[in-house]
């Protein structure tokens, strides 16, 4: 069997399963019951108070339409939909990966490059029939999956759309794109109907994650999360051409000045399996409240080089060696 992409991609094998051989998590939960079953959970997490994420707002009856931290109510926001070719290239493969961008947040990160989608309110609200036909608008399209964007604080619409879009006819793979700030109480919800986990890891400090992200708790949310998810999942699976089906996919934004981080975030990734597959990105620039605040200097500048080379290197050293790197050609076919 010829196989598409780098070792780390496929591992000579090791981690691929053969298209025909696959059937997303969700089919086989619409069938015996069970997604119904677990969207009535879903919208009982809307609270009060709200369980949809680690924040537990607990004056927030979101199921009446009040919003919490996320400044979301009953309904999903979408700020844009589409085949997406920035994705990572296990996820985009040749037709895009079909990302869905949510509007509102859990985090507040100050440095956020989609800031005025996160923070600004920047969509358009969606009923679960709506939400259904945008996820069989890119299955139409040729997406490879459905990339849900910032899905942490809307997972009971999600669960409830996924009804109505499987007996429409979905069936490529879900992607849960999320921040890393996720409740143990929806990802209960999502365990069987979720195929790939995307988390972010960003930071290990507490005293970082208050000053940035509002959220001091978040790297023991991050760590709960993303044992949980790939206690799940498992590690990353792709298919003959390289296109991901299943199993935990990390992003790991290195930031300028926080080498220890990293390398702690790495040091912690190799201890739950040596064979998660990371994407170390370099892509940090100061946006969102970093621009022109003199609160947040610090991380008013890019990543060096030498930050990156780090980074790298401190993944290296704690036994990690999956790692995304582009490798498809950047067109179309």
């Amino acid at each position: 069997m010829a196989l598409a992409g780098p070792k780390e991609v496929h591992g000579d094998g090791r981690f691929v399963l053969r298209r025909k051989d696959f059937v997303p998590a969700y089919l086989k939960a619409a069938e015996d019951g069970t997604l119904r079953r677990k969207a009535r959970e879903a919208v009982a997490l809307l609270g009060p108070p709200c369980r949809v994420c680690p924040r537990r707002c607990k004056e927030a009856d979101r199921s009446k339409g009040a919003p919490g931290v996320c400044r979301v109510g009953r309904l999903a926001q979408v700020s844009s939909m589409g085949a997406h070719l920035g994705e990572e290239d296990v996820l985009r493969g040749w037709k895009g990966s079909g990302t869905v961008f949510f509007t509102g947040c859990s985090l507040r990160c100050a440095f956020c490059q989609n800031f005025d989608i996160s923070q600004g309110g920047r969509g358009d609200e969606v009923d679960a029939r709506e939400l259904a036909g945008i996820m069989l608008r890119l299955a139409r399209q040729g997406c490879h999956n459905v990339n849900f964007v910032t899905p942490s604080h809307v997972v009971p619409q999600i669960v409830e759309a996924l009804v109505q879009a499987v007996e429409d006819g979905l069936s490529i793979p879900l992607v849960y794109n999320s921040g890393g700030y996720d409740s143990l109480e929806s990802l209960a919800v999502m365990d069987g109907l979720v195929d790939v986990y995307m988390p972010d890891f960003k930071f290990w400090d507490e005293a970082a994650c208050g000053r940035y992200l509002a959220a001091p708790d978040y790297p023991s949310a991050a760590r709960r999360a993303a044992a949980e998810m790939h206690r799940q999942v498992g590690d990353l699976v792709v298919d003959e051409d390289g296109v991901a089906l299943r199993g935990v996919l990390v992003r790991h934004l290195v930031m300028p000045g926080m080498a220890d981080d990293t390398g702690q975030v790495m040091g912690w990734l190799a201890g739950l399996s040596k064979d998660i597959f990371v994407n170390i990105m370099d892509q940090y620039h100061p946006a969102g409240k970093v621009v022109n605040d003199s609160p947040h200097a610090a991380i008013g500048r890019c990543v060096s080089e030498g930050e990156m080379d780090a980074a790298r290197a401190a993944a290296i050293k704690a036994g990690l060696w999956r790692f995304d790197e582009r490798w498809r050609p950047d067109h179309v076919v």
